[in-house]
């Protein structure tokens, strides 16, 4: 990397310009809708849904209209139905349900001057989302031929259009947190080398590492599903990665010159120490993000996919093109000397040793008092509940968020997901026959019977009031009742009469948390076969609260199993590079102390609230989604593992040099102290950013990565890992470190 540097930097230079035009294009590659390819019974249900029925009411858009006269007639009228006319005539709608259609008081607000109509699609999956654009154009510009115009305010929410603003904001969010975090980050790294050329360093770094991840993103995205929240976690890992494992080479260089190294002996001696610490520090990292591949959801594979990816150019880039760098400009890396000079209190070692000693004098003083620490923050996760978020779900600053808020005004926001219930009868049986009829009927009253739930729409609901015997006559003649009724039986019965769905939209006051407890009751009504006339029908709960329960099931059940897995591959890796047994044991319970306590800030500041409004928060999630715990454990495990690395190198080999582990231990501590410090201040800065993101699985992460971040560079390496190295003694190396000559009395 020395000898041949400049091809080295010429080589990146090509690679990093080819990035810079292609990661742009990423974000609209990028998957709207992820979920599990698992053949969970909400996925089997939404295929069912999907493939047998002629005119599947799947997906839909949500049009809300406010206006300053009543929808139910006279002008308002008419520019509802201008706007379903128009909606009707384009291609890929299937039709158009509203007050104008069904005649039902729910599509109106009690004053009549809100009202909603649904537009379903006859395309699925990420094809819709292509969708929304053109949609939302096409109803705006049905709406300004309509008088009075302005005083009308039109929103286009529903799934696909959840989804699209979720990925434009993501996007957004980067991009903005990116323009603001640089010219901080830069600040933070000029303190922490006192140079200007020194701190440009780590930054070109982040930002190459970030480009040049994002590139490679975009082209796996065109041929496999990459979720949108790659997006943001690659601009995060990339900046606070890249940045980390630079400062550490940066900081390791600038110690070599001053030794009296010239510019290539000491770029090499970097590389051979700074650099296989990089090297071990990403391999702990990945070990983390790679686990993230075995879990069933395009979300966390992405992350995985989106991590291995960022971490690997980071270390790549600190391994061949840092040196290069660093051999070429040589003590040029101090300039201005001036601005050094300014800067000497930052780096002025004193404070570190006599914190140093201080922990030599009283280790056992320290692992009580860090670790009480930790316990008490780790205490609130006992009372963690799993489950989708009660409220800030949807990012309320889009059209489609304002959408959602513009239902709930209505009292009918369960429209956007509603639970979809297949009942399949037996072959040669239909569900049009009176005894099927009846135990719909006793199913539909059961769940009207639920005061969490505002309507029930099903082949036994078409007309209030109708009795059982006028329904089987009436689909006693199929051929005559579709004629009447066909947009409604298309969507609710399937072609072959074996297959009816009930629709169940839940009151807006039932939170998505609470919705997933109706999804169980409804599930445990169908394994209780409670309903004497459905006890041989298959029921099958669908929809996205059902697709999100059956994902939580079985992600919690793979956690333990991933998060062995992490710690046995992590203390392993660690056992070959420090060739220790007691230094990995400790590595993986430090950062499992970590984890835990980070586990308990997330649950005491989201779930419960405390404090929330400072993210901009509207109340308390009441849940935690299932995602936040694996993806931060897993995320956070490798990312806390840097500083372990870090500190254990330097110490490592100190102790090889002299042997004497209280010496070492002291000397490691003060030579890195500041370096993660440092390096640690960016990371909280950067993770810290996303906790005021619009999308709140974003908020989770950055929130969860910075707390992480704090207390391990904090509590966990500058207080309980020396205080157990000091206690352990030559044990921290057995069996193949050097053994610690006895101390001679003084």
């Amino acid at each position: 990397m020395v000898r041949w540097r400049w091809i080295v930097i010429a080589g990146w230079a090509v690679v990093g310009v080819i990035a810079f035009i292609q990661a742009p294009k990423t974000p609209d590659r990028l998957s709207l809708r992820g979920g599990s390819e698992e053949p969970t019974e909400a996925r089997i249900a939404d295929r069912m849904l999907s493939s047998r029925f002629a005119r599947p009411f799947g997906e839909f858009f949500a049009v809300t209209l406010e206006g300053p006269t009543s929808f139910a007639d006279g002008a308002g009228r008419a520019v509802l139905d201008t706007l379903s006319r128009a909606a009707a005539r384009l291609p890929y709608v299937q039709n158009v349900v509203s007050y104008l259609t069904r005649n039902d008081t729910l599509f109106v607000s009690d004053d009549g001057r809100a009202t909603f109509f649904l537009v379903s699609l006859n395309i699925q999956g990420d094809s819709v989302g292509g969708k929304v654009a053109e949609f939302r154009a096409r109803m705006n510009h049905a709406l300004s031929q309509v008088p009075n115009r302005p005083s009308y305010k039109l929103l286009v929410t529903g799934r696909a259009a959840l989804d699209l603003d979720v990925r434009t904001v993501s996007a957004e969010d980067g991009k903005r947190f990116e323009l603001r975090l640089l010219p901080i980050t830069l600040f933070i790294l000029v303190l922490a080398f006192g140079a200007l050329v020194a701190a440009l360093l780590p930054l070109t770094i982040g930002v190459l590492a970030i480009a040049i991840s994002l590139s490679v993103v975009g082209v796996l995205a065109t041929t496999m599903p990459m979720s949108v929240f790659v997006l943001n976690l690659t601009t995060m890992i990339g900046l606070g990665v890249g940045i980390d494992y630079s400062l550490l080479m940066v900081t390791r260089f600038r110690e070599e010159l001053a030794r009296g190294y010239r510019r290539r002996e000491a770029a090499e001696r970097t590389l051979m120490t700074a650099g296989i610490a990089v090297v071990n520090s990403g391999l702990t990292v990945v070990v983390g993000f790679g686990a993230l591949l075995l879990t069933p959801m395009v979300e966390t594979r992405s992350v995985g996919i989106g991590g291995l990816i960022v971490v690997g150019v980071a270390v790549l880039l600190c391994v061949t093109l840092l040196p290069a760098l660093l051999a070429t400009l040589g003590r040029s890396i101090d300039e201005p000397r001036w601005l050094a000079r300014r800067l000497t209190w930052y780096h002025a070692p004193q404070v570190w040793e006599k914190w140093a000693r201080s922990l030599a004098r009283h280790p056992v003083r320290a692992l009580v008092v860090g670790g009480s620490i930790i316990g008490t923050l780790t205490l609130p996760v006992f009372w963690i509940k799993i489950g989708l978020p009660a409220r800030n779900w949807w990012p309320s600053q889009t059209e489609a968020g304002a959408g959602v808020e513009a239902l709930s005004r209505m009292g009918v926001s369960g429209y956007i997901t509603p639970l979809r219930i297949m009942v399949e009868v037996p072959s040669g049986r239909s569900d049009t026959q009176a005894v099927t009829l009846r135990g719909l009927r006793a199913l539909s009253d059961s769940l009207r019977g639920d005061p969490r739930v505002l309507d029930v729409r099903s082949i036994v609901d078409l007309e209030p009031g109708t009795s059982i015997l006028a329904y089987s006559l009436l689909y006693s003649d199929l051929d005559s009742a579709r004629a009447r009724h066909g947009e409604f039986l298309d969507a609710y019965l399937s072609r072959d009469g074996r297959l009816a769905l009930v629709d169940v939209i839940l009151r807006d006051t039932t939170s998505l948390t609470s919705a997933m407890s109706v999804v169980e009751r409804i599930r445990h009504l169908a394994d209780a076969k409670s309903i004497r006339q459905l006890r041989d029908s298959r029921i099958l709960v669908g929809g996205y609260v059902a697709a999100s329960l059956d994902l939580q099931a079985e992600m919690l059940r793979r956690f333990p199993g991933l998060v062995a897995l992490v710690l046995g591959a992590t203390g392993l890796m660690l056992a070959i590079a420090f060739r220790s047994v007691l230094v990995p044991l400790k590595a993986v319970l430090m950062n499992s102390l970590s984890v835990s306590a980070t586990f308990g800030l997330i649950v005491l500041v989201f779930q419960y609230g405390f404090g929330s409004r400072l993210l901009r928060l509207t109340g308390p999630t009441e849940a935690i989604f299932v995602l936040i715990p694996v993806l931060v454990f897993a995320v956070v495990f490798g990312l806390s593992m840097d500083y372990e690395v870090f500190l254990l190198s330097r110490i490592k080999e100190a102790f090889d040099r002299t042997g004497k582990n209280t010496e070492a231990t002291m000397e490691g501590l003060s030579a890195t102290a500041s370096v993660i410090s440092s390096a640690a201040l960016i990371m909280i800065v950067v993770f810290g950013a996303f906790a005021f993101a619009r999308v709140l699985v974003m908020q989770f992460l950055g929130f969860g990565l910075a707390l992480a971040v704090l207390l391990d560079a904090t509590v966990i390496r500058m207080v309980l890992v020396p205080a157990f190295m000091q206690l352990m003694g030559r044990w921290n190396w057995w069996p193949g470190g050097r053994r610690q000559p006895p101390d001679r009395p003084r």
